[in-house]
């Protein structure tokens, strides 16, 4: 019993980091898709939460350290972020989110643009839902086309 909480909590706890860490493990440790993909919707979203309502007091806290150093305010980087920004909005972030930044990235970056709370927690509930149930199907039943992941057999 406590080893199958163990491996529970190991997959929302992954996907709090990185989106697919949750149905690889879901799908290594054998737990059912639904669970894993509900597990990592479930991690997906306490990371947005925690850097919605939390991130501005953390700014806030570290802007004193990174003051001290002094960096390029436009690289390709940020300007591609502004790009998608400026053509979506919050629901391009929300979509984008797991396919291209951490769900922290995502979250901090639809608040840096000033995106509403309650539009980023909306669009990203859709998006967390769509990707990790989608993604948790994709490993657990297309997972053996990619030999890196070195999945069991189901």
């Amino acid at each position: 019993m406590t080893a199958e909480i163990l491996q529970y909590l190991s997959v929302y706890l992954g996907s709090t980091l990185k989106i697919i860490i949750g149905p690889v493990l879901g799908v290594t440790y054998g737990i059912n898709v639904w669970i894993t993909g509900t597990l990592t919707t479930l991690g997906m979203m306490t990371s947005v939460y925690l850097v919605t309502f939390f991130g501005t007091w953390v700014r806030h806290q570290t802007q004193a350290y990174f003051k001290k150093r002094r960096k390029n305010l436009f690289s390709p980087k940020t300007r591609r972020y502004v790009k998608i920004w400026q053509e979506y909005g919050v629901p391009g972030i929300a979509f984008l989110t797991p396919v291209l930044f951490m769900p922290i990235g995502g979250a901090l970056l639809a608040n840096a643009f000033g995106g509403k709370k309650a539009d980023i927690i909306k669009y990203m509930w859709i998006s967390c839902i769509f990707w990790g149930f989608l993604l948790s199907f994709l490993v657990a039943f297309a997972g053996d086309l990619l030999p890196f992941l070195d999945l069991p057999e189901r």
